[in-house]
């Protein structure tokens, strides 16, 4: 007979579960159960298609659901698990009572954290995540005139973005000083949020959500903070992502700091026949071995694959993180690896920093981009330990991939300042800024 797994969720980490099931035990049984109405489709690409960048939601889908079909996949959509039992090895389904399992892959992904203030009930609050959901909410963003994106995340940034873009009166509160402070540097987001104030964005720094207003119909009126009421006929809540880990914690399976589950290198977990993969899992930060949750898509594909790959019987490990990140943000866009100064310094780790402004190809080739990089370097090995960047566009996200393995890999200022790069006007200047910054990293490391 053949071995079953079952995997819960059909994000990227599901669908790279049952992927990897495959490729280890191609006659395996896999069924994967997802409450929603679709697998496999991009919903990192729903802001972009909210702000016109991309002119159709069904560009979204990776693939058809016959492509499942044909795979020997088979997906129960808009299906719920209610309760994992891990010693009799079933989980309980609405609509299909107990179904048994050889092995199981959690991968139930994430929910925006409770915003935990009156009026979260109300209609006109956007929480940015299912497809189906999106489609409908484009067409209320159609008709907005005022909107505001709570917290300046990941997804806050690029909310802010797409709305702007429509043309709307766009406001962002957060309780930080400044916009994706968990991740970037002061310095990094300054030209970003200059950019919003030139789209005409509204930005409520060190403000504090204290309720959603109503109007007689429940709809969201206003938006009450600690500077006041912000009118508002759309609120896009872009909240940190928290674990959907209630069925793991339900059925005893060990959670960590974060509230993701804990694996090991094999994405196994603490019960027996169980893995799991996502935005439910907590991974350790390759450095500094803090608990990461929260990351971004591919990690969640990779993390599927290697819990797939070792269901079916394969060997198959994932690594410790170094984060390689970036993202499109008014009209810069981002970027980095490991961490930067400001998580340096909350973390008590010294650094030496080493700076440069380059250009993206030759100053005198048409589309020319300005390119900033700023790396930390351990004192005294001079390793590199973090990176980020800002810039029109170009090659901030191939540098970033890049720098995420040279720390992986142990690469000191001294190996990046001698490193050879591509010269061609069209794709790349003479003076590569990381070399540059490397260098006057290794001046100001001298100086002491």
């Amino acid at each position: 007979m053949p071995r079953k797994t079952v995997i819960i969720g059909g994000g990227a980490a599901g669908l790279g579960s049952a992927g990897g099931v495959k490729a280890s035990d191609p006659g395996a049984d896999v069924v994967v159960y997802t409450q929603f109405e679709d697998v496999a489709y991009s919903p990192c690409g729903i802001p972009y298609v909210h702000g016109g960048e991309i002119d159709d939601f069904q560009k979204l889908f990776l693939a058809g659901k016959q492509a499942y079909v044909d795979a020997g996949i088979d997906v129960h959509y808009e299906t719920e698990v209610t309760a994992i039992d891990t010693a009799a090895k079933t989980v309980t389904v609405a609509g299909e009572g107990t179904v048994s399992y050889d092995n199981l892959i959690i991968a139930t992904g994430f929910e925006y954290a409770d915003p935990g203030v009156p009026g979260g009930d109300l209609g006109g609050l956007y929480y940015v995540k299912n497809i189906r959901k999106a489609m409908e909410w484009d067409k209320v963003i159609a008709e907005a005139k005022r909107a505001v994106v709570v917290e300046a995340g990941p997804l806050g940034l690029e909310m802010v973005t797409a709305l702007a873009h429509r043309g709307i009166e766009t406001h962002l509160i957060d309780p930080n000083p400044y916009a994706l402070s968990q991740m970037a540097d002061p310095d990094i987001m300054a030209p970003v949020e200059e950019s919003w104030r030139e789209l005409g964005v509204h930005l409520h720094f060190n403000t504090t959500l204290e309720a959603f207003l109503g109007d007689d119909k429940g709809q969201v009126r206003a938006v009450k903070t600690s500077e006041g009421e912000i009118p508002a006929d759309l609120v896009v809540v872009a909240t940190h992502k928290t674990p959907n880990n209630k069925l793991a914690a339900a059925a005893g399976i060990k959670l960590g700091s974060t509230g993701g589950i804990i694996v090991d290198e094999r994405m196994k977990t603490s019960a027996p026949n169980v893995w799991a993969a996502g935005d439910a899992v907590e991974i350790p930060h390759g450095l500094a071995g803090t608990p990461l949750q929260g990351l971004t898509g591919s990690h969640a594909y990779a993390q599927g694959k290697t819990a797939g790959a070792n269901a079916g019987g394969g060997d198959r490990t994932y690594r410790a993180v170094y984060v390689p990140w970036g993202t499109p943000a008014g009209k810069w866009v981002i970027g980095g690896a490991s961490f930067g100064e400001a998580t340096a310094t909350a973390l008590g780790i010294p650094y030496v920093k080493g700076e440069a402004q380059g250009i993206s190809r030759a100053r005198y080739y048409p589309g020319v981009q300005p390119v900033r990089v700023k790396l930390l370097a351990e004192p005294g090995t001079l390793r590199l330990i973090g990176a980020q960047m800002i810039g029109g566009g170009e090659g901030i996200k191939e540098r970033a991939d890049f720098l995420a393995q040279a720390i992986r890999f142990g690469f000191t200022l001294h190996d990046l300042s001698t490193m050879e790069n591509v010269y061609s006007p069209a794709i790349g200047a003479l003076n590569e800024p990381i070399v540059v910054a490397a260098t006057n990293g290794l001046e100001n490391a001298k100086k002491g």
